[in-house]
Parts: structure tokens; C-alpha cells; sequence
């Protein structure tokens, strides 16, 4: 089995094979930098290729080594229950973000058929445990925004569902198969650290970068001066079992609710996810999938079991488009949540036409530069400012928040902004960019 960087085994990791990229040597000069080797920054090197634009991608560690390679693949318009809060909210925006997802879902379905990445097509669900009437408001306000969507009673989970929203012709896929295959055209270089940025330039341990457009595509934006990500943000581990010898599944479901389990079938295996957590704060974790899945499937076998890590904004949607009225040349990518498969296609496409000097038309509801509430904003900075005086040993290198014992995971996480580092103090997850100095 191959090993994800956390210890746990992805089968994304062990099933799709890939070529190692050298780390860069010398100072370059392009047109484009993309930060981050994930399907974000893959995807948008893609498109930029495609559309005749010179561009380098540097990535810290391995190709698709973060969420990429520990998704659970669901390419889905739904998003949880979003469009029906959106919609009263404002009719514009639920508009837009539904023609964006359209895109992304039709893009997939072009790239993919001549890629060998196991993509197929699947009805997506999203289920409520108690209140029926919240999948049925969503199925009205898809409908009403023009996409096909249906309330159904009977949902085949073992769970006590009270109904579900859904939609046909959503898909999975095999996430690496996919990265990799586009990837490999590409003018790319692993182990090769951004560790600072200032205007056209990006610092490395291996040469500088003088670029006309920087993309950060790295999961969590680290330039701190610029943008304020880190007080419009924060990150959320969620973890998945692949089970065998588990009925057969037709169908990807979803909890309604953040803390509630994901199925998905992959061949012979049931995905299932859950057990998520605030990064930092106490969850369930692996042990709740573990007790869930002994009652539900008693004959199952665990065959691979990883973690994965989200950005999650204040409102819910992700940040795509300029990083800061600062720095103009300067795009991000970034708090996808946990639908990080469609959005990867629309931050690419967003991105490419800004590049490009083109906005498309539904691009103001990913705004970076829009204002959050102030009621999620305190509670931001209520979280950190805990996470800040709470007096720990350990210290996160990136704002110096106090450490938590993660034991499941063997690590030592932040719960301010959601940095993760292993029991040595090497660094696992951003945005820290130095490890923690081990103990004596």
C-alpha cells in the first residue's frame, strides 16, 4: 500500500502509478507560476497551456500528496444544501454558482473521455436525518434556477434518512489517475518550496522565479500581509474508509449536515466518510467510521483508511480570482470546502479567463474581496484568540498558536488556522512554512 504523508493509506496513492519530477534547478522566467501541484493547479496549467499561455508549476512535496490524492472524487453539482440559502440570499449569485458548477461538470465530461481515470457517471444525493422539508427546498430551488432536481423518501443507506435532494448525471473518478495524466505534458518540478513571494518574484530553496501572474493553487494562501485569508478561513479534517465485502452501492450520498457520513462505491469498495472535526479540535475521527461500519457492515473488511483536509470559509464559498487590490498580478484559489473536485475546474477556468483578461459572467460570487459577516469573522478570531493563550509547549511556526495532540493521527495540529505537524515537528500541512523544533 502506498503511504500518504500522514502515515494512512490512500487508495487514490496505491492504484495510480507516477513519474517522479525533479526539484527546479536555477532562477527561471515565464509568463504564468502556479503554486501547488494539486488538481487546482494542474487543471489551471492545463487550461493555460491550452490556451497558448508559458507557465511553470511548483509543488512543495509530491503531485496530488494533499487533498487531491485524499478526496473521496465526487464530481457534483450539490453542494450540500446551498442553492436553496443562496437563493434568498440573492437569486443572482445562486444563478451564478450554479452556471459555474454546470461548467465544471461538463468540462470533466469532455476532459475525462479520453482519459483512462475510471470517470463515471452517477445521481448524486444529498440526505437530511430529521427534516425533510430542507431537501425538498433545495430540490425547489434548483428547480427554479433550471436544473433538473428531485425530492425522493427512499434513500439506500443505513441511515435513518428523512428524504434526500437529487441529481442525475453527477460523476466520479479516479482523482490521481486524472491529475497524473494531465500532468504529464506539463512543465512541472516537485519538491520545490515557494517559501516567499514578493511582487514577480517567488523565493525557493532552489532559484527564483520572476513571473507576469502568480497563481496560488496551494490549498491555503501563505502570504499573510495580503488578502487576510487567515481570518476568513479555517480547515476541517474528514476521514474514509474503503471497505470490501460491503453491499453494493449505486449512487454518491452525503450527509446534509458537516458532520454527518459520505458513501460512495469504487469497484468492489465502499467509500465511506465521516467523523469530521474542526482541524485542531477533538472529533470522531477513524474510530466513528470504524464503529459505524462494524454495526452497518459486520462482514466488511477495512482495506485502506486516510484523511483529508479542507478549507472553509466564513460563508460557505469558496475564494477565486485576485489575491489582493495589492498585488494585481496575484490570483488565489482557495476554501473549497469539501467540494474541492468541481471547484477545482471552476477556479481553473476563472483564473485562466482573468490571465487572459477575460471575466466570465458568473464569477462575482466567488469574489476573494467580498466581505464577510461580522458575526463569522468574530467568531474567527474568538477561535484563534483561544487557540493563541492556550499555553502549550509547542507553538505553530506560522502564527504561533498553541499546538494540539492529535493521537489518532500521530500529529501535533493547530487549531487556529490549521497547520499540522508530525511528532518529529515536520510539516504536513499549511499554511506553516517552518517545521516545529522537537522537544529535548
Amino acid at each position: 500500500m502506498a503511504k500518504s504523508k500522514t502515515g494512512a493509506s490512500s487508495l487514490w496513492a496505491a492504484t495510480a502509478p507516477w513519474n517522479e519530477r525533479p526539484p527546479l534547478e536555477g532562477d527561471r522566467r515565464t509568463e504564468a507560476l502556479i503554486i501547488g501541484g494539486g488538481l487546482t493547479g494542474v487543471l489551471c496549467a492545463h487550461h493555460l497551456r491550452q490556451a497558448g499561455v508559458p507557465c511553470l508549476l511548483l509543488e512543495a512535496g509530491r503531485l496530488g500528496g494533499g487533498v487531491s490524492g485524499h478526496t473521496t472524487a465526487k464530481v457534483t453539482l450539490l453542494h450540500g444544501l446551498r442553492y436553496a440559502a443562496l437563493r434568498r440570499a440573492s437569486r443572482e449569485l445562486a444563478a451564478q454558482y450554479l452556471a459555474a458548477q454546470r461548467l465544471a461538470l461538463a468540462e470533466y465530461r469532455a476532459l475525462c473521455a479520453g482519459i483512462g481515470c475510471e470517470y463515471a457517471e452517477q445521481p448524486a444525493y444529498v440526505y437530511a436525518l430529521d427534516d425533510a422539508g430542507a431537501p425538498y427546498r433545495e430540490a425547489e430551488a434548483l428547480d427554479a434556477l433550471g436544473e433538473e432536481a428531485a425530492f425522493v423518501s427512499d434513500v439506500p443507506v443505513p441511515v435513518r434518512a428523512a428524504g434526500a435532494v437529487r441529481c442525475g448525471g453527477q460523476a466520479r473518478v479516479h482523482p490521481l489517475k486524472l491529475l497524473y495524466a494531465l500532468a504529464e505534458p506539463l512543465p512541472i518540478h516537485e519538491r520545490t518550496p515557494v517559501t516567499e513571494v514578493r511582487g514577480n518574484e517567488a523565493l525557493t530553496p532552489h532559484g527564483r522565479i520572476r513571473a507576469e501572474r502568480i497563481l496560488f493553487a496551494c490549498h491555503y494562501p501563505f502570504v499573510d500581509s495580503r488578502g487576510g485569508f487567515f481570518a476568513k478561513q479555517y480547515q476541517h479534517r474528514s476521514y474514509v474508509l474503503a471497505l470490501e465485502n460491503a453491499p453494493a452501492l449505486e449512487g454518491m450520498y452525503v450527509d446534509a449536515r458537516e458532520s454527518g457520513l459520505s458513501f460512495r462505491a469504487h469497484g468492489n469498495l465502499l467509500l465511506l466518510g465521516g467523523g469530521d472535526h474542526r482541524t485542531g479540535w477533538r472529533g470522531g475521527g477513524y474510530a466513528t467510521l470504524r464503529m459505524f461500519a462494524a454495526a452497518a457492515f459486520p462482514g466488511a473488511r477495512e482495506r485502506y483508511a486516510w484523511a483529508a483536509q479542507d478549507c472553509m470559509t466564513l460563508d460557505g464559498l469558496p475564494y477565486i480570482g485576485g489575491y489582493s487590490r495589492r498585488e494585481p498580478n496575484w490570483y488565489v484559489a482557495t476554501g473549497f470546502g469539501k467540494w474541492g473536485m468541481s471547484n477545482a475546474m471552476v477556479a481553473a477556468l476563472l483564473l485562466r479567463g482573468l490571465v487572459l483578461g477575460e471575466r466570465p459572467g458568473w464569477s462575482e460570487v466567488f469574489a476573494p474581496a467580498r466581505a464577510p459577516r461580522l458575526s463569522g469573522l468574530l467568531a474567527q478570531a474568538g477561535a484563534s484568540a483561544l487557540g493563541f493563550l492556550t499555553p502549550t509547549p509547542r507553538r505553530c511556526t506560522h502564527m504561533g498558536c498553541g499546538l494540539r495532540h492529535n493521537p489518532q493521527e500521530k500529529s501535533f495540529d493547530c487549531p487556529c488556522h490549521g497547520s499540522r505537524f508530525s511528532e518529529s515537528g515536520e510539516i504536513l500541512d499549511g499554511p506553516a512554512a517552518k517545521a516545529v523544533k522537537s522537544e529535548k
